[in-house]
């Protein structure tokens, strides 16, 4: 079994709806979903990122999304902004799972890549503390240091909603990145702050200019965890060849995204996807950014995903897929774990 370090997951969502219910959602699982502990081992998954995001209120959702990522185009409106008090509260809520999980050894909280080796070696998974957009962020960057003492050492400055930091793209097929301005100066203030903390800076919900001020002053390697390619795929969320080329160049690397609007040529959110448009999106993310900076950033608990995988405990499945596609195992271990450890002991120092 290849083991797979994952670069996005969104499981801390589910403690978050039913807190009570957290340890059994872990240990046992409860059927829904995509990821608890047996599904995990079942599937070779041994750690990932796992990610801190606040939902919008359900009553500013719009209701009708599933509906409209099954038209031929869409461009589903964005909620309004967190705000700080309220996105505080819920971040250290889900830190706080996160927290609670690792005391429970089962999982251990990672700051480090030796850390993530030596937990795998142990039987144990793997996570990293990862923020996705950073409305819990107050402007002075006080609490990003309060999140660095909790273990968070990955951070996305938007999901898609605007905030003090810059600018999220919208969920738009067909659509390129370049949807309007990017990083604000607070923005560019909080990468040179998570550069001097060695936080690695997520691009996979930025736009092409918010990307730009990223990579403008960063000394770190260009990382997006859980992204496809534009060339395959035209949705705002994905990465245009340059922009492939501009991560390549920094040493960086991207994860593959498990989702179906982001995976099938058409954008279509639709379980009934085989296995063509996920090869397609691996070559292509392979031939412009070289072996070694390319994985998986599945997105479970966060997306549709294709039935052929259906949750954690089908990773088997998609490795017997690349398998029957020609990758060889030296080139599926380096997808699975290998590539994304390495790229974390360059982002961290260690």
């Amino acid at each position: 079994m290849i083991p797979i370090f994952d670069g996005h997951n969104d499981f801390l969502l589910r403690p978050l709806r039913d807190p009570q219910a957290r340890d059994s959602l872990w240990k046992k699982g409860d059927g829904t979903g995509h990821i608890d502990l047996p599904r995990l081992k079942a599937g070779g998954m041994v750690g990932g990122m796992f990610a801190i995001f606040v939902p919008s209120p359900e009553d500013v959702v719009p209701h009708d999304i599933d509906r409209l990522m099954t038209c031929e185009s869409y461009d589903i409106p964005l909620p309004p902004a967190i705000t700080l008090s309220e996105a505080q509260s819920t971040a250290l809520t889900m830190a706080g799972h996160l927290h609670a999980l690792a005391r429970g050894g089962t999982l251990t909280l990672c700051t480090q890549a030796s850390q993530i080796e030596a937990a795998i070696r142990a039987g144990s998974i793997a996570a990293v503390m990862h923020m996705e957009g950073a409305e819990a962020i107050d402007p002075d960057l006080d609490v990003l240091h309060l999140f660095h003492q909790l273990g968070l050492r990955s951070l996305g400055p938007v999901w898609s909603r605007p905030t003090i930091f810059g600018h999220g793209v919208p969920f738009r097929f067909p659509g390129a990145p370049d949807t309007g301005p990017g990083l604000t100066e607070a923005g560019k203030r909080l990468v040179m702050a998570c550069n001097e903390l060695r936080i690695l800076i997520d691009l996979s919900h930025l736009n092409a200019k918010g990307m730009e001020d990223v990579a403008r002053p960063t000394d770190a390697p260009l990382v997006a965890t859980h992204s496809n390619a534009h060339a395959i795929t035209p949705s705002t969320r994905n990465l245009t060849d340059r922009q492939l080329h501009m991560i390549r160049d920094t040493g960086g690397m991207v994860g593959l995204n498990f989702a179906t609007v982001f995976l099938r040529p058409d954008g279509q959110q639709n379980p009934d996807t085989g296995w063509e448009p996920l090869l397609r999106h691996l070559d292509h993310l392979i031939t412009h950014l070289g072996e070694d900076h390319v994985g998986f950033g599945s997105d479970f608990d966060g997306a549709m995903i294709p039935s052929g995988i259906g949750d954690a405990a089908g990773l088997p499945n998609l490795i017997a897929a690349l398998r029957r596609h020609g990758y060889d195992d030296a080139l599926l271990a380096k997808l699975g774990a290998t590539n994304w450890i390495n790229t974390l002991r360059r982002t961290w120092g260690k």
